[in-house]
């Protein structure tokens, strides 16, 4: 199984900007789609990502982080990263990494422990 690990969520104001990792343990990544997904505060965690990067580096975005957030990968490296630009109050929320073999990226492995992103003034 691929185990991702979450990091680099932080509290910021709106307009402010982080960039999240996810590293990933176990057979190498390079035929999986990755996604970052959102759970919001008292919501459950959404079924689609916010952003996606396939095996082959095609990228897909939901129209509310489209233009901001940008994904990358290294699939040597096991690692995936998503810089968020222009960061928004609804932004806020807890962020998981989740791979899949799927595409468009339904998620089969485990989840990790997310990472957390403030956005507020």
């Amino acid at each position: 199984q691929v185990q991702p690990v979450e990091s680099g969520g932080g509290s910021v104001q709106p307009g402010g900007s982080l960039r999240l990792s996810c590293v990933g343990s176990g057979r190498t990544w390079t035929t999986y789609n990755i996604g970052w997904f959102r759970q919001a505060p008292g919501r459950e965690r959404e079924d689609v990502a916010v952003a996606a990067i396939s095996e082959y580096g095609i990228t897909e975005y939901t129209d509310s982080v489209k233009g901001r957030f940008t994904a990358t990968r290294d699939g040597i490296k096991n690692t995936a990263w998503l810089q968020m630009n222009n960061l928004k109050p609804e932004d806020t929320g807890v962020y998981y990494c989740g791979l899949g073999t799927d595409w468009p990226l339904r998620p089969d492995g485990p989840w990790g422990q997310g990472t957390q992103v403030i956005v507020s003034s």
